[in-house]
């Protein structure tokens, strides 16, 4: 705190003194209390999943979405200030349709994941901006189909991921994933929409309708990606399947209890 208070954390583009960038690491706090978004990468589809927030009885509920197209075969879902990531995705936007016009192919998940990490590191070195408040998941297909997932946070880094969360509650997501994302389990598009549920509602409560869920899939004969929001019914079965999963295993553990007794 004696740090901070001698105003390490008043200019973006001072160090403290054990290495620390104070406004980059707050922009991170900003990303925590964003909704909660996770990213799946099965075999044959991408899958995107974000929580819900619920809305104003008289708001329009298609003004409020945390998972956008970048281009034809490009998916964003993003955690933390929404109005920064309305620049943000204006600007991948744009890229990816110059790169499509100068080099007549579409834009690689790598290269539109590295501008937009650039972007926000550029926002992190010079003075009188500040970082971008967001951290993204970038999904979707490259030309020859293979599938991709990556991660970007407010300091410009980027990882690759086969599954990933962020926002609200991601550290206990991630750990979900990492015990139970196995390659040859999301060989299907079914079994992949229903991890990425799977894994939402370990942080969030009351069912389908406080998710969001977009799925991409790659047609090989027409050679292009296809992606769709599913609808609240059909995300309300998955839930239902989930949530039925799991009073069996309750059950089980407690008949396997009471026969050690």
């Amino acid at each position: 705190n004696s740090i901070r208070m001698s105003g390490y954390d008043h200019a973006i583009t001072l160090f403290s003194p054990d290495g620390h960038l104070f406004q980059v690491e707050y922009a991170q706090e900003a990303v925590k209390k964003g909704s909660t978004a996770v990213g799946v990468r099965g075999s044959n589809c991408v899958v995107l999943g974000v929580e819900k927030k619920a809305v104003a009885k008289l708001q329009e509920d298609r003004t409020v979405r945390k998972i956008c197209q970048l281009d034809e075969h490009v998916l964003m879902a993003f955690s933390g200030l929404t109005a920064d990531a309305r620049v943000l995705m204006r600007q991948a936007r744009v890229e990816c349709q110059s790169y499509k016009l100068t080099m007549e192919d579409p834009v690689t998940l790598d290269y539109i994941t590295r501008h937009v990490a650039g972007l926000k590191q550029r926002y992190t070195q010079s003075a009188g901006r500040r970082p971008f408040g967001i951290s993204c998941l970038i999904t979707g297909f490259d030309y020859d189909g293979t599938p991709r997932l990556y991660q970007t946070d407010p300091s410009g880094t980027y990882h690759e991921w086969k599954a990933n969360a962020i926002g609200r509650n991601a550290k206990t997501v991630r750990e979900f994933l990492e015990k139970n994302y196995v390659a040859n389990d999301v060989n299907t598009e079914a079994a992949t929409v229903k991890l990425a549920i799977k894994a939402l509602l370990e942080v969030v409560q009351s069912g389908g309708k406080n998710l969001e869920i977009c799925v991409m899939t790659y047609e090989g004969e027409a050679n292009r990606a296809k992606s769709r929001m599913m609808e609240v019914a059909d995300i309300e079965k998955v839930v239902a399947e989930v949530e039925k999963e799991k009073e069996e295993e309750a059950a089980q553990k407690k008949k396997e209890k009471s026969e050690k007794k």
